[in-house]
């Protein structure tokens, strides 16, 4: 944890005081004391600093924080992803990572390759998947969480709502172990957002890719080997983020 995460509702009066395993790790962890500052942020909100005016000694004794938040957030990221609901210890981690690297919108779909018993995991009830999406803003250090957006079918997905926003997008690309270009073939020069489509462990089956390719998506490969999908999703944004970079000191 690189940074505590608050809510808007938890900070009083410029105070926040926390119990739980925040209060922990600043104990434990930091081994911070009186008048020390640790970094604070608030989710979707602004980066800082908490001075602490209070800490106890006891494991659940609490501590609390003068709030002081002067950095506003980053920009929104550039990059969402489209992804086939891979199973659940997957997909916990692709939450975190994601997170770190930062997106903006993080779309989880159903496959054909997709199997049904993967969304009674439970991650979706209550929103349980934000717990990890916290986790990686607090490795990243950053504040902005993604959006999540569920669709259990494919079809409504591809059919009904994608076609609304990809005119909102420069570049669409789906990966896939087959594909026929380069990423790098399928990045277009200059600033704009990028929908990336990231398939299960099988791959997409034609039908899909067909789907997306009607809708303007490039197909693009890693490479011979083929990835599991967290493996994939990290080297992806990876070499988005490389490619943007380089075509941005070529301008």
């Amino acid at each position: 944890m690189n940074i505590v995460l608050v809510t808007e509702e938890e900070v009083r009066d410029g105070r926040v005081t926390l119990t739980d395993h925040r209060a922990a790790h600043i104990r434990k962890v930091l081994r911070a004391s009186l008048g020390d500052r640790v970094r604070l942020g608030i989710i979707n909100g602004r980066r800082g600093s908490g001075i602490i005016t209070a800490i106890g000694k006891g494991a659940s004794s609490p501590v609390c924080l003068l709030v002081d938040l002067g950095e506003e957030p980053g920009p929104p990221p550039e990059i969402d992803i489209i992804l086939a609901l891979p199973r659940p210890i997957m997909l916990r981690r692709i939450l975190t990572q994601v997170a770190a690297m930062g997106i903006g919108t993080l779309f989880i779909i159903h496959a054909n390759r997709v199997e049904k018993s993967f969304w009674d995991s439970g991650l979706f009830d209550d929103h349980g998947y934000l717990e990890f999406l916290r986790q990686g803003l607090e490795q990243a250090v950053d504040t902005r969480m993604p959006e999540v957006r569920i669709f259990r079918r494919f079809r409504p997905f591809a059919e009904d709502y994608l076609p609304q926003i990809t005119a909102s997008y420069q570049n669409r690309i789906t990966a896939h172990p087959y594909g026929d270009a380069r990423l790098v073939d399928c990045l277009l020069p200059g600033p704009g957002r990028v929908l990336l489509a990231v398939g299960p462990e099988g791959g997409w089956v034609d039908f899909e890719v067909g789907k997306f390719a009607s809708l303007g998506f490039s197909t693009c490969t890693l490479g011979k080997r083929i990835l599991k999908v967290d493996t994939a999703v990290v080297a992806l944004h990876a070499g988005i983020s490389a490619i943007r970079e380089m075509q941005g000191r070529k301008r």
